[in-house]
């Protein structure tokens, strides 16, 4: 059976298998977190090009990150020693930043998650380095569509399934595969908490969603088949079949009458490139 917890100001929160739902101080935190990481992937797209490292990407991101006041949510979490992820070309997530050239023609995914007093704004974006192919345009394009598609099927009453339906018909209708090894997740004070957010789904089925709730949804969607492998540095996750892999991701939060978008870019900058 599906719990719900709602969480008072100032409660110490643990991660319980609940779904939190939290009230107008948790949606201001959580617009302020949502704020600076849009900022911070804003300003990324005019550094990410070939001849750059991610390294470099990755140290703009934590001087950025402290800048706003706050810090890496990544950072030394569970090990991992950097301030964001950065995914190229068949890299699906979790890519891990150091001296590799970004090269002309990849693609880019970066995703931040500043922690600004308690509060995690957790987003990513995929960008275009240089010549891209149509075909890896294309994919992008339409890895985005499926957040934004998923993000429209988000509101109360509703079902996680609905918004895993929405993800999953549309990638399928272009023969991309939906990975389902990872998937977005609870989000707020803790980084990551329930529920689980899976990219596939059916309709009317998964917890009901509530206001209050705050998730990611954060589709990755692959050129090729859905299976990917983890590499040996425990972090890494490729696709198996070496074809390209994209994504992107909000942080949003349910209400009354639909969800708000916490790392909505407020220069309309959530699709880094203009669409073909």
């Amino acid at each position: 059976m599906v719990q719900y917890q709602t969480v008072t100001a100032g409660e110490p929160v643990a991660r319980t298998g609940a779904i939190k739902l939290y009230g107008p101080e948790g949606f201001e935190g959580m617009r302020r977190a949502g704020r600076l990481a849009a900022e911070i992937l804003d300003a990324l797209g005019a550094h990410i090009r070939p001849g750059v490292t991610t390294e470099e990407i990755d140290r703009i991101v934590y001087d950025m990150t402290l800048a706003g006041g706050a810090v890496p949510a990544t950072l030394n979490y569970r090990g991992y020693t950097h301030s964001s992820c950065i995914s190229v070309n068949h890299v699906v997530c979790h890519g891990i930043p150091g001296p590799k050239t970004i090269k002309d023609g990849d693609i880019v995914n970066v995703d931040v998650t500043p922690l600004l007093d308690g509060w995690h704004g957790d987003s990513n974006r995929t960008y275009l380095a240089g010549d891209v192919s149509l075909k890896a345009r294309k994919l992008v394009e339409v890895t985005y569509e499926c957040l934004m598609l998923g993000i429209a099927a988000a509101k109360p009453g509703a079902r996680l399934g609905d918004i895993g339906h929405a993800i999953q018909t549309h990638a399928e209708k272009y023969r991309y595969g939906v990975v389902r090894d990872f998937c977005g997740h609870g989000v707020g004070l803790l980084f990551h908490d329930a529920p689980e957010v899976v990219h596939v789904g059916r309709p009317g089925t998964g917890p009901e969603l509530k206001p209050g709730m705050f998730f990611t949804i954060e589709p990755m969607i692959n050129i090729g088949r859905p299976d990917v492998k983890v590499l040996d540095d425990g972090w890494t996750a490729v696709t198996r079949d070496r074809s390209l892999s994209a994504q992107f991701e909000h942080s949003i939060g349910i209400t009354e009458d639909g969800c708000e978008i916490f790392t909505k870019s407020l220069k309309g900058l959530d699709l880094p490139h203009q669409p073909i």
